[in-house]
């Protein structure tokens, strides 16, 4: 008879890689084998990181069907999901928040399909939902989350009794432009103006502004990067999560995937956006800076990107978490899910009140967000 096994491994490495990616959307280049054996090899997670990973296997007849990435989690940090306010509540009250289980690509806000199926698999993705929290109640465990998941695993998950959460983050959309000065044209003539000044002036330092990809990245580019990313990281976080490791990892395996924006002084490397390559997107990650340039931010990051993906023909750029600055250079907010189950009823029950009234907030924000836009509402005006 044909039989079905849901199991637990210890490590990415248990798990063939060919195998896992015959489960992945090959628009999402987070959700790969290579990716994720990149954070756990260089000790961006596993012990000591409060990330230990124990992927969820679903095998039929010893075939892996279904798949997701699951962390047991010691703390709430690299989410960009904030539950610290739930955590405190619980413990307040007397429970134990820690450890928690998340189905989630760490440090990384991007949308992507976190229950991971092989195609036409009936029942796969539900499957891994019940298996999931039979993990947490078989342990005890106060949470179950599944965090930047797809709207449409979104729904499916509240079907099955989650809780469904929606947050927001800024992405741009190619209209079919064939140049920058395309894209321009859509705006209202102020704002218009003020991007070209943003441009010209960090354009006007005097530095090189490089994009690198695939061969053209050296090992020496990811030293430098390393520099910005630990400046930046110690400042926004108090300590990196990423090791030094980490992107030596993306050099041997991901550096067709990888679009590094970098500012150089000379033959000095300055400044640095990494971006990640999709099919359909371009997902911007890390920045970093050694000097003040004023608007270098906003051209490697933004201007270069939405440059980088007209050319090549894709759909959106993906700024990453947070960040209303991105409204003024056109990136829109767009709504962002995440699935939850509380092993406790009542606290499953504050928490579902809770999220009813920030849907509803969230909804109104991104409402008149977009109206704030940057986008002109009349014919073009000439500058």
């Amino acid at each position: 008879m044909a039989e079905t096994t849901a199991t637990l491994a210890d490590s990415f490495a248990d798990i063939p890689a060919a195998e896992w990616d015959a489960l992945t959307d090959p628009r999402d280049p987070f959700t790969t084998h290579r990716f994720l054996w990149a954070l756990e090899s260089s000790g961006s997670v596993g012990p000591g990181t409060g990330w230990e990973p124990h992927p969820l296997l679903i095998r039929h007849d010893g075939r892996l069907i279904a798949a997701a990435p699951l962390f047991a989690k010691a703390h709430s940090q690299g989410e960009y999901i904030f539950d610290h306010g739930w955590a405190e509540a619980y413990e307040r009250a007397g429970g134990r928040y820690y450890p928690k289980l998340q189905i989630a690509v760490p440090f990384t806000p991007v949308t992507g399909p976190r229950l991971l199926t092989l195609p036409g698999v009936a029942g796969a993705r539900a499957a891994l939902i019940e298996a999931a929290r039979g993990v947490m109640d078989g342990n005890a465990l106060s949470s179950l989350h599944i965090t930047f998941c797809t709207a449409e695993e979104a729904a499916l998950g509240a079907e099955a009794g989650l809780l469904h959460r929606v947050t927001q983050q800024f992405h741009w959309v190619n209209d079919g432009y064939g140049s920058y000065d395309d894209f321009l044209a859509t705006l209202a003539s102020r704002k218009r103006k003020a991007l070209r000044r943003e441009r010209q002036i960090a354009n006007g330092h005097g530095l090189r502004i490089e994009t690198l990809t695939a061969d053209a990245l050296r090992p020496d580019h990811w030293d430098a990067f390393w520099d910005f990313y630990q400046d930046t990281g110690s400042r926004k976080w108090g300590r990196p999560y990423l090791t030094r490791g980490f992107f030596d990892a993306l050099h041997a395996t991901m550096r067709d995937d990888i679009l590094l924006v970098m500012a150089f002084d000379g033959t000095r490397p300055v400044a640095g956006a990494l971006n990640f390559i999709g099919s359909e997107a371009l997902f911007g990650r890390y920045w970093g800076c050694v000097a003040d340039y004023p608007s270098l931010h906003f051209e490697l990051c933004y201007h270069r990107a939405i440059d980088w993906a007209i050319a090549h023909g894709l759909r959106r750029v993906e700024a990453g978490a947070q960040g209303e600055h991105k409204l003024a250079r056109g990136y829109l907010p767009v709504e962002t899910h995440s699935l939850h189950a509380l092993r406790d009823p009542g606290f499953a029950r504050a928490v579902a009140d809770y999220l009813d009234r920030e849907r509803a907030a969230i909804g109104e924000e991104i409402e008149v967000l977009t109206a704030y836009g940057p986008f002109r509402r009349g014919p073009v005006q000439d500058d």
